[in-house]
């Protein structure tokens, strides 16, 4: 079922109207079905699937919690060994068979192994698959280091796995903020319930009028990279990277502030990144529920910054290696992710070295400001852009056919798009628009009841008039 779509839109109401109307002890039964069916809105029989995992999840954290020593540990592999496990058949199977069919082609060694696609006729990748094994991982973990107690209820257990607004796209939630608040619901509140409709207005506006009208400069240029021109390819760069912000974000918007009607806080996954000054804040600000995932769960077991500096660098290329690699089973994804750890080690030695200048040149520094901490915020966009190419394009060779043509551009070429001057003007005016993000967050939370209502219609207005409804899945659905 799609955020975007009239049938959520029904869903939601109906949901929350019925949520309201029960009382506060029976509200999870209403949540866990509302979710299965939700899920179910996809395709049907992997409910089954999910079913299996959490049943296999909640029986861990149960007996982990119980047990000490080896079997303690031998509990957490089994769960940990039953999620990976499951994420990598039905994600990175063709991608591994591909890769050590070729690599075995090298000395002559052929083999009758099938694909998936043959090994299970019209099998495709369960949506969000990513996001809810990786939640279910945390929970394990996180009972195992005694960080969380074990969920005895199954069905709210069930929740935690299947709560529907971010069961497809995060966040990514760790259990100690979210189980708990399954056995305490709140009393209806019209202050939240009036932030969490502003948000999800905010997040379809950033969807169906922002990046959805994107779309229509990229997908033609990204469509015929052959005949698209260098210049074209710059603005279609520059685009994808406001259409997957919005459309990502714009999608967290609507699931928190779904979230948040209900009762139910979930945690910030952007903070408004594309002002970052570097890499490295520029990753504390994207999909910050992953990216702190990968830090816990990943990073740190491997030693983080407290080893060797060569084993520091070596440990952040392994995670945006794997941070690519969970993105999806393609190189081109895996390049994206290694770029990134590259920016990010090539970031730690330019501080390295910053700290040994002089204090004549720090006081220099200091005195330019603002001009230097813009510069550093457009070539931090930039190089982010940069790496965009490689997750838009339809396959590796793609992205580096368009990554020569936007660095070799001949910036007075003609644009090759359908879109007419006013169409990318508006977009143009639309970007400009988000600089004014952290403001408008500020604004919605001072919004008087008379305010709320102006605001509200003039959101869906601007929906109506100014959207792009073409049942467009949002991006990180396929993840």
């Amino acid at each position: 079922m799609l955020f975007n779509s009239l049938h959520f839109l029904l869903f939601f109401l109906f949901t929350t109207l019925a949520y309201f109307s029960l009382p506060l002890r029976g509200r999870w039964v209403l949540l866990l079905l509302a979710s299965c069916y939700f899920y179910m809105a996809f395709i049907p029989v992997y409910l089954l699937i999910l079913g299996l995992v959490i049943l296999i999840d909640y029986v861990a954290g149960i007996y982990i919690e119980r047990s000490q020593g080896h079997r303690r540990k031998l509990l957490l592999i089994i769960s940990l060994v039953a999620n990976v496990g499951l994420l990598a058949f039905f994600k990175y199977y063709d991608f591994f068979h591909t890769q050590i069919s070729l690599l075995l082609g090298t000395v002559g060694i052929t083999h009758s192994v099938p694909m998936l696609g043959e090994l299970i006729p019209g099998i495709v990748l369960p949506i969000g698959l990513s996001f809810h094994t990786f939640q279910s991982i945390s929970y394990t973990i996180e009972v195992y280091r005694g960080n969380q107690k074990a969920e005895h209820n199954i069905g709210v257990y069930a929740l935690y796995v299947l709560f529907y607004p971010q069961l497809v796209a995060g966040p990514i939630e760790r259990p100690q903020n979210i189980l708990h608040q399954f056995h305490d619901f709140q009393p209806f509140d019209w202050a939240r319930v009036r932030y969490g409709l502003m948000l999800m207005a905010g997040g379809f506006v950033k969807k169906v009028v922002i990046a959805d009208r994107m779309a229509l400069v990229v997908d033609p240029a990204f469509a015929h990279v052959e005949t698209t021109n260098g210049a074209t390819f710059i603005i279609a760069a520059i685009f994808y990277s406001i259409q997957i912000y919005c459309d990502f974000s714009g999608y967290t918007d609507i699931a928190i502030g779904a979230g948040q009607v209900l009762g139910i806080r979930m945690m910030k996954n952007f903070d408004t990144p594309y002002l970052s000054a570097s890499i490295a804040e520029f990753w504390r600000r994207w999909h910050i529920s992953l990216s702190s995932w990968f830090r816990d769960y990943v990073y740190i077991p491997l030693g983080g910054n407290r080893v060797s500096t060569a084993r520091t660098y070596l440990n952040t290329m392994t995670v945006f290696g794997l941070s690519g690699l969970w993105h999806g089973a393609d190189w081109k994804f895996i390049i994206w992710g290694l770029l990134h750890g590259f920016y990010l080690v090539v970031g730690q030695l330019w501080s390295r070295r910053s700290t040994d200048t002089s204090e004549a040149v720090r006081r220099e520094s200091q005195l330019k400001g603002m001009a230097v901490h813009r510069l550093n915020q457009l070539l931090t966009f930039a190089l982010v852009t940069l790496t965009w190419i490689f997750f838009r394009a339809a396959s590796t060779s793609d992205a580096f056919v368009v990554l020569k043509k936007v660095l070799t551009a001949n910036l007075s070429a003609p644009v090759q798009t359908s879109a007419s001057l006013t169409e990318l003007c508006f977009c143009a005016l639309l970007i400009a628009a988000l600089l004014f993000e952290p403001r408008w967050i500020a604004f919605t939370k001072r919004l008087s009841n008379g305010h709320f209502w102006i605001t509200i219609i003039g959101l869906l207005l601007l929906c109506y008039f100014f959207g792009v409804f073409t049942a467009n899945q949002f991006i990180y659905f396929q993840f």
